[in-house]
């Protein structure tokens, strides 16, 4: 993989500055804390409805395929977008259950985007969590050597 460029980092930083929107930050909310359905018959009662509970979702799902796109296409080094806290698996933990109906009811490539790069995301930190426990560690008993005496 690249070595993140000045303009990955510009993106990141206004796809933060995006999730400071107050109507995004509360779609984010939402999404987290009280989003919890088991089937697609729990948010399809409310799809498309203007409700607080479709907009919400809409909103949220929306901006994690936009910013999953971004990252499949190799327009946001992956990286880097993964060493940043990992949001976009938890929304995918909450949808995942639902997806399989929702891609019937609305196109078989439904946030395919979020799902691929979610999983992708996954591994890669399960795969560095060892390393970077290493790492820390190592690093930890650096900094508690005492120094030589003179």
């Amino acid at each position: 993989m690249p070595r993140p460029s000045a303009e990955d980092v510009h993106l990141i930083l206004r796809l933060y500055e995006l999730r400071r929107d107050p109507e995004l930050r509360r779609a984010r909310g939402f999404m987290l804390s009280e989003f919890n359905p088991k089937t697609w018959d729990d948010v399809r009662i409310h799809y498309l409805t203007g409700d607080e509970l479709d907009r919400h979702f809409r909103m949220a799902t929306s901006y994690w395929e936009m910013v999953a796109a971004f990252v499949n296409r190799g327009l946001l080094n992956e990286e880097l977008f993964f060493d940043t806290p990992s949001e976009d698996i938890v929304v995918w933990k909450k949808i995942e259950p639902i997806v399989k109906g929702a891609r019937k009811q609305i196109r078989p490539t439904w946030l395919w985007n979020l799902e691929r790069m979610a999983r992708r995301h996954q591994a890669w930190r399960e795969r560095t969590y060892g390393i970077a426990e290493r790492l820390i560690k190592a690093e930890s008993k650096l900094k508690t050597r005492k120094p030589r005496s003179k």
